[in-house]
């Protein structure tokens, strides 16, 4: 029985995603404060060793989401160590083994040098503890009171206070708001005020587009303009011309099935799937249990565009 292939990512060096990645069964991936100082120390360490700069983040009971930035093409590389390293620190602590993250976590690609594209999703995140019920604005508690975000640790706090990987500059800067203690507290303001206008359910929630093809917050593979989505549609063609005489060359049928992949994002029918790179810059097959080259799940989700949706708070 072969393996399931999995979809592929894009790895460029620049690029902006929004990470998310789950507890096994939707378990809790953060029992106690001393497994999310676990975790925050791990994600400095993974950016130390990447270049990564986090633009945004918060860590929930079972479920985190980042804002990442990656100088160079290392999503993938990174995300492993962060993930496997976190894992075993965990198990270790909690005397566990196993995996403690279910399936594979999400790398939406993000216009991140476009002002809205930046602002809405650096809002969805800071205001995640509004959606699960943490913060309860109708008696008086602001977003920046829950303390596992980069809004509590370093959008409301001095430059002195903050990880050192933590962009918060770059986000006060694309909220126009200053460095300073009124400028922090006029980004604070912003949040708590859209979680009084937009409620609980929807804080931080851009009302999805009539066409399902189009980019949306929360689901699908991009969270940009059309032209950014054709710009990736054109580094995934890219990499596919560089292998195409390369390792597989004689999977015949799986380069067939790569090219409709292709054709199949470009007429929007992936509403919850995903392109991506498995290789820096480029595109890679992944193997079956016995070596084989796996056909690229381009197309995994076509038939449930909501596939991605989450059904749970987030």
């Amino acid at each position: 029985m072969s393996a399931v292939a999995r979809g592929i990512r894009i790895e460029y060096a620049g690029a902006f995603y929004h990470v998310m990645a789950r507890g096994n069964r939707r378990e809790r991936i953060f029992h106690d404060d001393v497994d999310r100082r676990f975790f925050l120390q791990t994600l400095g360490e993974a950016c130390e060793r990447t270049g990564w700069r986090v633009h945004a983040w918060v860590l929930m009971r079972n479920h985190y989401h980042l804002m990442l930035e990656t100088p160079e093409a290392n999503l993938i590389e990174g995300m492993k160590w962060l993930q496997n390293t976190y894992t075993r620190r965990f198990n270790s602590r909690h005397r566990l083994w196993g995996r403690l993250f279910g399936d594979r976590y999400k790398a939406v690609l993000i216009e991140g040098r476009e002002g809205y594209y930046y602002r809405t999703l650096m809002d969805y995140i800071h205001l995640n503890p509004i959606r699960a019920g943490a913060v309860r604005i109708e008696r008086k508690q602001s977003v920046r009171d829950y303390f596992w975000s980069s809004l509590g640790q370093g959008y409301a706090v001095p430059l002195s206070r903050r990880a050192r990987w933590l962009a918060a500059a770059d986000g006060l800067a694309v909220a126009q708001c200053s460095d300073t203690v009124a400028g922090r507290r006029s980004f604070v303001e912003h949040l708590d005020g859209r979680a009084r206008e937009e409620g609980a359910r929807w804080a931080g929630i851009v009302k999805p587009p009539k066409d399902r093809r189009c980019s949306h917050l929360r689901h699908g593979w991009y969270w940009g303009s059309q032209a950014f989505a054709e710009q990736m549609l054109k580094l995934a063609r890219k990499g596919l011309i560089a292998r195409k005489n390369r390792t597989y060359q004689s999977a015949g049928r799986g380069q067939s099935a790569r090219s409709s992949g292709i054709r199949a994002i470009a007429r929007g029918r992936i509403g919850g799937g995903g392109i991506a790179t498995e290789c820096p810059g480029s595109l890679t097959w992944f193997g079956n249990s016995q070596g084989r080259a796996s056909r690229l799940a381009f197309e995994a989700n076509a038939r449930k565009p909501n596939a991605s949706r989450e059904t749970s708070k987030n």
